[in-house]
């Protein structure tokens, strides 16, 4: 991802081009990820159903938290947001969660790259096209 950025970059570089970059680095990004929509994602927009879906739910649903502070346990409650960190489901859910990032910026002819919570949105101009902004 970084290397394909950086190449498009040095190439816009290379044919007198000017080049945007945002960056955009989500902070608990994983925390905020509503179980309920995630799953609406998966079934409408990627056709994810039956056995498949009902995996991705029970794997999400009844899970619980809590904190432990100076030896003291906190209750547990329950956790309707956040994909688990550290899993392999948990940079896919994310990027699925955000796919409609991406539709976005392909709509608006801006490139993307997305791993995890980072992602880079970026496009190149003449100089020409850049000064009539």
């Amino acid at each position: 991802m970084v290397l394909s950025v950086h190449n498009d970059l040095v190439r816009a570089v290379d044919d007198c081009r000017v080049s945007q970059l945002v960056l955009l680095d989500l902070s608990a990004a994983f925390d905020t990820v509503d179980h309920q929509v995630l799953l609406c994602m998966l079934s409408d927009r990627f056709g994810i159903s039956g056995t498949a879906l009902n995996w991705f739910e029970s794997y999400l649903s009844d899970r619980t938290r809590s904190f432990v502070y100076t030896s003291h346990t906190t209750a547990y409650f329950p956790v309707t947001c956040s994909v688990p960190q550290g899993s392999v489901f948990g940079p896919l859910g994310f990027i699925t969660y955000t796919d409609d990032l991406t539709a976005v910026s392909e709509k608006h002819n801006v490139h993307s790259h997305m791993y995890a919570d980072d992602t880079q949105l970026y496009d190149s101009s003449s100089l020409v096209d850049a000064e009539s902004v």
